[in-house]
């Protein structure tokens, strides 16, 4: 699958429901792409009255099910030209930061990297002070230090692109779709 053309989006949702909406939103838009939930973003979505089995009906679906990350095996067969990440969670954030793949969101970064695949990724805290979308309804977050900082040192990462919010998201993907089809004319 050397044409960009032939190959899928991979989607990544960690555990937070910081504008899950609007991600979901976004995927549904799309034309190839698989979504990938780690065991916390499962459970936010439940928790956020998501229809998982609604999702697996309109694209491919994997979850955070085995030790090993198994469908991390995708990104070694060249299906995917891109590596999204949204929401991010600070938790996730900081293990990409520091090179830990225990779940699959996180396994799915770090295997994108060695393979050369750009990633995007949406990190919930970004901000001192950001309004989120809670299952009680809007709530007011205060990110630690740490997270911010993190959030920082991603941005350094090869490959990378960070978005602070989603009209940038949308930018970033838009940009990116946009290269992929002039790239590969």
């Amino acid at each position: 699958m050397d044409n960009p053309k032939e190959k899928k989006l991979a989607w990544a949702i960690s555990g937070s429901g910081h504008y899950l909406r609007e991600c979901l939103e976004i995927i549904r838009g799309l034309e190839q792409v698989d979504l990938f939930l780690s065991a916390a973003a499962a459970e936010v979505l439940r928790m956020y009255g998501h229809d998982l089995a609604a999702l697996r009906s309109q694209l491919r679906v994997y979850s955070d099910t085995t030790a090993s990350s198994v469908p991390v095996e995708f990104l070694y067969q060249g299906n995917y030209h891109t590596m999204v990440i949204a929401p991010a969670t600070s938790n996730t954030v900081a293990k990409m930061v520091w090179g830990i793949s225990d779940t699959l969101v996180t396994n799915m970064y770090a295997q994108a990297g060695k393979c050369r695949v750009k990633s995007i990724v949406f990190a919930c805290d970004n901000e001192p002070e950001i309004e989120s979308e809670a299952p009680v309804g809007m709530v007011k977050v205060y990110p630690r230090r740490i997270d911010l900082e993190n959030v920082e040192r991603l941005k350094e990462f090869e490959a990378t692109t960070v978005v602070a919010d989603m009209n940038a998201l949308r930018q970033a993907l838009k940009d990116r779709l946009d290269w992929l089809s002039t790239s590969s004319s």
